[in-house]
């Protein structure tokens, strides 16, 4: 499929590593100039069930969704229409145009994925945050990133399968990235990580 000219960074990282805190600053304080957005899509896609976002989805979608949230089970390939209209949701609701940056947290999770969102945004470079499995219970544990109250998904029998969906089916993404001459930006990410100073880091590299 071919892009509809709008450009977008991807964070990657696995869960608890700063990507919502990362992007909610890129979102509020801008880069290379441009205005951003930050498109969370497990945020996103929590909100569907019960909101009047779930208008735009038929019951077998429904299903999906919340199959998904309950199990933490991917979306795969035959069911990227569903996370292109949470996708699409957002655009409209931000009012976003083909000047601004989209910040894509959460989307693509897989190699497939990755495919499909050629189709609804250029990704223009990956950022990459690095974090052990310690360093994530750690930082989930104390709430670093100030994202995780509330959580039901942060027990640590869900969040070592996130890890671990993360490594066999998300991690792959930026090899499939690098493969077409994608900029990975790599960031070390320690217990606490300070957006600005990530951003900083940032605007040195020409988008």
């Amino acid at each position: 499929m071919e892009s509809n000219g709008m450009n977008g960074i991807l964070l990657i990282g696995p869960t608890g590593s700063g990507k919502t805190p990362l992007g909610q600053y890129i979102e509020k304080h801008g880069l290379w100039g441009k205005r951003c957005f930050h498109f969370d899509f497990g945020e996103n896609l929590r909100k569907i069930p019960d909101s009047s976002g779930a208008s735009f989805f038929d019951e077998r979608e429904l299903r999906i969704i919340r199959n998904s949230l309950e199990t933490g089970a991917l979306l795969e390939n035959e069911n990227f229409p569903i996370a292109a209209k949470v996708f699409h949701l957002f655009v409209k609701n931000k009012k976003m145009d083909a000047d601004s940056l989209v910040v894509m947290n959460g989307l693509p999770r897989h190699v497939g994925q990755a495919d499909d969102v050629d189709g609804i945004v250029t990704i223009r470079m990956v950022v990459h945050l690095e974090c052990s499995s310690e360093t994530v219970f750690r930082r989930i544990s104390s709430n670093s990133g100030g994202d995780r109250s509330c959580r039901e998904d942060d027990d640590p029998l869900a969040v070592t399968r996130k890890l671990e969906i993360f490594n066999r089916r998300t991690a792959p993404v930026l090899d499939h990235y690098s493969g077409r001459g994608v900029r990975i930006a790599r960031i070390n990410v320690t217990s606490t990580i300070n957006p600005h100073q990530i951003v900083e880091q940032l605007e040195l590299i020409a988008l």
